[in-house]
């Protein structure tokens, strides 16, 4: 005999609240200004539109292992390529990296306000997602040791904040990463790392290639202005990096996408250009908040 009511999911997988993104359509159809994905209103570097502009066929594969990309991100950051796994955006690196190091039963640790992929990630390998009260609407430290457990597997940590912008400074990211046990996985979000200043540096970099249970993940996809194409990096260890790579799609980071990237990253003047455009409007928009006086709102302090 057979059953009528078809196949059923894990029940993780059945809790999990699909991510919801931001409409740039009103509901009367009118395009609207979309402000919640934090999409680089420049747009991407002239260098890497002109190579986009330069494929013309999808009748080929990708490099699975996006080399040329790799070493150009090496090269920039002072990484050895092979510490280096490519991705479809920062967030399937993200979701992997819960994927390979936690499962039924064990902890996903995170702070509150943070990115809605890290409760999703954690879910969707049997997971349970566990939040740590959050300070100012950013990581506490305190807290987050507070609540590791002998279940603890993964702990994920924006910084800048996504979304708030809220920033730990290079001493609070090393108290947290020293005072975690060493099986548990350290996962720097550098999402919006790009926006900070020169002398704002957390140390996420260094911390990746002198430990091996630090990732850091960044993106194109926010100062590099290439959210359509869906590229993000990670440097770790490389029993981290080789994880990694055991369990992410074959072909996951398209022709243009890998072509774009390369661009942009030899285009600088864009970054730069980029942050401080986005420095001037923190500035504005901060002092606009700040001159309509007590009536609800406020500026949290942010880094991007």
């Amino acid at each position: 005999m057979t059953s009528e009511t078809g196949p059923t999911a894990k029940p993780w997988i059945a809790a999990i609240h699909a991510y919801v993104h931001g409409r740039a359509t009103g509901a009367d159809g009118r395009k609207l200004i979309k402000l919640s994905a934090n999409e680089n209103p420049l747009g991407c570097s002239p260098a890497a539109a002109e190579a986009l502009a330069g494929v013309r066929t999808g009748a080929r594969y990708p490099d699975p292992d996006a080399t040329e990309l790799r070493a150009a991100i090496g090269e920039l950051h002072g990484i050895d390529p092979a510490r280096i796994v490519c991705g479809t955006g920062s967030d399937e690196l993200l979701n992997l990296a819960a994927q390979g190091y936690a499962g039924p039963g064990d902890e996903v640790l995170f702070p509150r306000y943070s990115f809605a992929v890290y409760d999703i990630a954690a879910r969707r390998c049997g997971a349970v997602p566990v939040e740590a009260p959050d300070r100012g609407y950013g990581a506490d430290v305190d807290a987050l040791l507070a609540a590791v457990t002998p279940s603890t597997r993964v702990v994920f940590v924006a910084n800048p904040n996504n979304p708030t912008g809220t920033f730990l400074p290079v001493d609070e990211v090393a108290r947290l990463h020293a005072g975690l046990p060493r099986d548990v996985f350290f996962v720097l979000d550098q999402a919006y790392g790009e926006y900070l200043q020169a002398d704002e540096d957390d140390g996420g970099l260094a911390l990746a290639a002198r430990h091996d249970n630090v990732l850091v993940t960044r993106t194109f996809s926010k100062i590099y202005g290439l959210a359509g194409e869906r590229i993000g990096w990670a440097t770790g260890a490389p029993a981290l990096i080789a994880t990694l790579n055991r369990i992410r799609g074959p072909f996951n980071v398209t022709v243009s996408g890998q072509v774009a990237a390369r661009a942009a990253l030899g285009d600088q003047k864009f970054v730069e250009r980029s942050r401080g455009h986005n420095s001037a409007g923190l500035a504005r928009f901060t002092e606009a908040i700040e001159a309509l006086g007590n009536r609800g709102l406020r500026a949290v302090p942010s880094k991007a």
